[in-house]
């Protein structure tokens, strides 16, 4: 079985490969990102003509939040059209597509577990952009799976952890964020996810929600970074109003994770034993 894996150097891909690696699967194709440009149809359509994929993960998002919104045209080529591009490419080969989404499609106001049949209703360009791909894949492709996740994070890439660790080691005192409430999520679990849903013979297409368990403040997730690490640090818990941002967050992005639990069988790691598990990845690689 081949999985080709889009967007592969950034941290989810990256996290995909490791745990591939530890479990010894074979048939994991990372492109570089140029033939894997999931803005270039015509190379998607070489690129999948090479490889002949079974399944793709589409991990290649436009992440950076707050500069979407001066930059829509560029967030939306690739967040909705590429994603619609990766659609069609796995149609033309019949390849099933496992897409990565996020907890920002939903507005965030209602203090309630989020369903996967839920109303979404975005309240930034990121959200909206990513919902609208979403909406491209399931017009296009009914063999897929979106899986929507949230406050990702990991030993790779740029991501929360490292940086708290980071600025941890270099100041006595940070503020922190303290009324978004939402669930960080282990990418390497994540990864592991994906490869079981691939592997299970399953064919339960739609939408998935997936994060670590637990629900959690920003200044919760770095009080407890820091207690992990050994970090000597003061943290205060501020309000969003006193950290202005250009694009708004949801407040409360807890999702409901009891769909895939049942229809996989996936166990879900609480979130501080999975932080556990990073952070002492990091310091072994020390490299933060």
């Amino acid at each position: 079985m081949r999985t080709l894996i889009l967007g592969a150097s950034g941290q989810l891909g990256q996290c995909l490969k490791s745990v591939a690696a530890k479990r010894n699967i074979q048939g994991l194709v990372f492109p570089d990102e140029v033939s894997g440009n999931i803005l270039d149809l015509e190379k998607l359509k070489a690129l999948f003509a090479t490889e002949q994929p079974d399944f793709v993960i589409n991990c290649a998002a436009y992440t950076a939040v707050d500069k979407a919104e001066d930059d829509i045209d560029n967030c939306r080529m690739v967040n909705k059209i590429g994603a619609l591009y990766i659609a069609q490419v796995c149609k033309e080969f019949e390849a099933t597509l496992v897409h990565i989404s996020t907890d920002f499609v939903f507005q965030g106001d209602i203090v309630e577990l989020l369903k996967e049949e839920d109303v979404a209703k975005p309240i930034s360009v990121y959200g909206l952009t990513k919902l609208e791909g979403e909406q491209e894949i399931i017009n296009t492709l009914p063999e897929h799976y979106i899986i929507r996740t949230s406050w990702l994070y990991s030993e790779f890439a740029n991501n929360f952890v490292k940086t708290m660790l980071k600025l941890g080691a270099e100041r006595s005192f940070l503020s922190v964020i303290a009324d978004q409430i939402g669930s960080p999520t282990y990418a390497i679990d994540l990864a592991g996810v994906i490869l079981d849903i691939i592997f299970s013979g399953k064919d339960v297409y739609g939408v998935y929600h997936y994060s670590n368990e637990g629900s959690i403040s920003w200044f919760d997730f770095a009080k407890g970074i820091f207690e992990i690490s050994s970090t000597l640090v003061e943290v205060s818990p501020i309000p969003t109003s006193a950290y202005p941002t250009k694009a708004m967050r949801p407040k409360f992005s807890v999702m409901d994770k009891s769909k895939i639990k049942e229809v996989f069988d996936v166990e879900v790691p609480y979130w501080r034993d999975s932080l556990v598990k990073c952070i002492q990845e990091i310091n072994q690689k020390n490299n933060y």
